[in-house]
């Protein structure tokens, strides 16, 4: 195996500029991949998307995992083994199939993790084969079970609700089919910023969007005679019910030890990570803090982009905060796959977008608050995701810029040893 091309590791600016007319192609792309059906192991409606997408670029190809994962990699990029990955899961939280009690009633289950508060009543759909359309369906009551203490409890690992029928559909019910909660169509609402898609499923089909967009125009750049490492894209499968395609590819090494995985996510906005902000450098989640090394190259490459770093330092002034934003941020409300990557023995870090209607919970604060009802009149209804379209370009350029020049940074102790070299004569002052 050849080792990857050597870094440049400068403090110069990354010189690259999307066109205005592949900024439209990754934005038709978002519209389009974030509105299939897709759940846990349901899938395959993205996979083809992916597929299709492929037939047009040759310089691209695909290689599969046992479990249903598979990665894209540049064809004339150099095997190596210290590949740059960039990750994103393909499932959203959405509903199967599990029984067909009669011409109307059902059951369903709810692979993901959403508040129990937003499903009586809710609406859905039952997704027939390709072409066949779907079915409307209302929840009914969750099925519990009752434990060994005598006391009821919900159906593991996944809940399930009783479903009704709200028309006779124009397919045979199966099974397994996937269901998905009743959306409208994905719409963008011009703002101040530039706009923000409203969407199904933006966690985490946003982020497959971007990963295909940077892989694009890298490949673009590599035909036009820019130097591209050994860039590859990780799709994985399952991630909503706790990582298992993430988990399947790090136990079987389906990536070589010595790569670097760059993790893509939608993370929940938050006052202080907010929606058009910019991409954010993720330096860990509730369950772990991820490998510092590279979260410093990542922002590094951000920092080269924008001219500056996500806040001004106490040295600087406000005005000096770049025009191209980006943000660094700990995102602990939820976990992702960095950490599976890094319980694994990986390198590994995340990007993410900061995202509305967190896994289409509307109204989330005040039905985690129990004031939703007094709030807004109601209960908890499911609503389209959203993200900035500035945040999502910023992550394909921030992705791009990672592709062209990710920094081997020095680790922490080289630059303490730095500063202790240029600085220990303070110590010997007479005064």
């Amino acid at each position: 195996m050849s080792t990857p091309a050597p870094t440049k590791n400068t403090n110069e600016p990354i010189k690259h500029t999307t066109s205005p007319a592949s900024r439209q192609a990754h934005q038709q792309w978002l519209l389009e991949i974030t509105q299939l059906p897709t759940g846990t192991g349901k899938e395959g409606r993205v996979t083809a998307w992916i597929d299709r997408w492929l037939e047009d670029r040759p310089q691209i190809t695909k290689h599969n995992d046992p479990h249903g994962n598979f990665e894209l990699r540049l064809r004339e990029s150099a095997e190596s083994e210290h590949p740059i990955y960039f990750t994103a899961h393909l499932d959203h939280p959405g509903f199967a199939l599990d029984e067909i009690r009669s011409d109307t009633e059902l059951v369903v289950s709810f692979r993901g993790g959403v508040m129990s508060n937003y499903f009586p009543g809710a609406k859905i759909r039952i997704h027939g084969n390709d072409g066949d359309g779907f079915a409307m369906a209302t929840i009914g009551d969750e099925i519990k079970t009752t434990n060994s203490e005598g006391a009821e409890e919900s159906i593991k690992p996944f809940k399930q609700y009783t479903c009704t029928l709200d028309q006779t559909p124009n397919f045979d019910l199966a099974t397994g089919m996937l269901g998905t909660w009743d959306l409208p169509d994905a719409r963008i609402v011009d703002d101040e910023f530039g706009g923000v898609i409203h969407t199904n499923a933006c966690d985490d089909l946003a982020a497959v969007a971007a990963a295909l967009g940077a892989l694009d125009e890298l490949a673009n750049l590599q035909a036009a005679g820019t130097p591209i490492g050994d860039i590859r894209v990780l799709f994985t499968l399952a991630e909503e019910v706790g990582f298992i395609g993430a988990i399947g590819a790090s136990r079987d090494g389906f990536m070589p030890k010595g790569s670097r995985i760059i993790a893509l996510e939608n993370s929940r906005a938050f006052t202080d990570s907010p929606i058009h902000g910019g991409p954010i450098v993720r330096v860990g989640d509730r369950i772990s803090i991820f490998s510092p090394e590279l979260t410093g190259a990542v922002a590094k490459v951000a920092e080269r982009i924008a001219g500056g770093p996500a806040t001004p330092t106490a040295s600087q002034k406000n005005s000096s905060q770049p025009s191209w934003k980006w943000q660094r941020k700990l995102m602990a409300g939820g976990a992702c796959e960095a950490s599976v990557y890094c319980a694994y023995g990986y390198t590994a870090t995340c990007v993410c977008l900061p995202l509305g209607n967190y896994h289409n919970m509307a109204g989330l604060g005040e039905a985690q608050a129990g004031t939703h009802e007094k709030d807004f009149g109601g209960p908890p209804r499911v609503g389209c995701e959203f993200v900035g379209l500035d945040d999502y370009a910023g992550m394909i350029d921030l992705l791009i810029g990672c592709g062209i020049d990710l920094p081997s940074s020095p680790g922490f102790v080289e630059r303490i040893e730095k500063l202790w070299t240029d600085t220990k004569f303070v110590l010997k002052s007479d005064a």
